[in-house]
């Protein structure tokens, strides 16, 4: 058992003030005039785009926080932000403790080699020595239930399996926080229930999760917090079943079955 000393001290994530601008670059099509002066080559311009503004908030030890908004609204780069991977345009993030990640399918597998070396690589990745990877390996595959395809290439994976696959990494790292970012939307019905199961018992062990969802049902269901963000800015932070209702109201849809789970 931790003693005092070993428990965070205040929240374990932090958001504090936080932008992230990206900057673009795109073509302008030239004008006739124009594209003879500069005998046809075209015009590059540079466009920022603001993915995130000005967005604070803090996450408890234990807490499962759901966000939720429509395309763009800036949820993935927020959490691509808090899991180290985009740095803040300005603002700062900090975060107490061991993260582990499902931001993408199949992000950070090599689909070139096998599940099995690929949960080899993952292990490494998270600090783990290969004797220690080697012990939990049995329980990663028995969980993700892959058979005989674990020592094939990971491009002759369906996107079911390499849903599977990344959960199951994930979530036997023992991982103090873990972020999940619609990684499940793939998975078959079976293995989604399955999946609730494992999040659910992380949290039971005081583990910290924040999940990115459109499927306001998970949400509603898994979630003791929740934020609803619109292009870039956090609009509202409540209890799940509120915030669901104020931005399924924004949008003018209400709860229905196509909002409420994966479509």
């Amino acid at each position: 058992m931790p003693s005092d000393s070993d428990k965070p001290v205040g929240p374990v994530i932090s958001v504090q003030d936080v932008c992230i601008t990206y900057r673009t670059t795109f073509e302008k099509s030239p004008t006739l005039k124009d594209a003879v002066l500069r005998l046809g080559r075209r015009e590059r311009s540079v466009r920022e785009v603001e993915a995130v503004k000005n967005v604070s908030f803090d996450v408890p030890q234990g807490s499962v926080l759901g966000i939720i908004g429509s395309n763009g609204a800036g949820k993935s780069t927020l959490v691509r932000a808090i899991a180290g991977i985009l740095p803040p345009t300005t603002g700062r993030i900090v975060v107490r403790g061991k993260v582990s990640t499902l931001l993408a399918l199949g992000v950070g597998f090599n689909a070139a080699i096998s599940g099995r070396e690929n949960v080899l690589l993952g292990g490494l990745a998270a600090g783990y020595s290969r004797a220690e990877i080697a012990d939990k390996y049995e329980e990663i595959a028995g969980f993700a239930e892959l058979g005989d395809f674990m020592d094939l290439p990971m491009r002759t994976y369906s996107s079911g399996m390499f849903s599977r696959l990344a959960f199951a990494v994930a979530v036997h790292m023992e991982p103090d926080i873990l972020l999940v970012d619609e990684a499940l939307s793939a998975g078959d019905a079976k293995f989604k229930e399955k999946a609730a199961a494992k999040m659910a018992e992380l949290v039971g062990q005081a583990r910290t999760m924040i999940l990115v969802s459109h499927a306001l049902g998970t949400v509603r269901d898994m979630c003791n917090d929740a934020i609803w963000m619109n292009k870039g800015r956090l609009m509202i932070r409540s209890e799940p079943q509120h915030v669901i209702n104020e931005y399924t109201r924004f949008v003018n849809v209400g709860e229905s079955a196509y909002t409420l789970e994966d479509v």
